[in-house]
């Protein structure tokens, strides 16, 4: 379940998180932003996946969902960047 902000940061956005670089092949974990309205699927959060492509201010993300593999389009401000994974090409 995702949990609210902290009271100093509710209302805030990192813009920053906007303007991350991810490149195709980084590993990335999806976490939902509260403070951006969006149709956002609670069944993403908190699941790894890797940047395929990047489509206007979205990237294309690839899911492994059991033994199937989904692919969703997700703004970079709901995505983190995993330094500790070896990126996939």
């Amino acid at each position: 379940m995702v949990q609210r902000k902290n009271l100093r940061m509710r209302g805030k956005l990192r813009l920053s998180g906007f303007f991350q670089e991810l490149k195709k092949g980084d590993a990335v974990s999806i976490v939902r932003n509260p403070s951006i309205k969006s149709n956002f699927p609670i069944r993403l959060q908190g699941k790894t996946g890797v940047i395929e492509n990047s489509l206007g201010k979205a990237c294309l993300v690839l899911v492994k969902d059991n033994r199937q593999e989904k692919r969703f389009l997700i703004e970079p401000i709901h995505l983190k960047k995993i330094k500790g994974l070896r990126e996939r090409t």
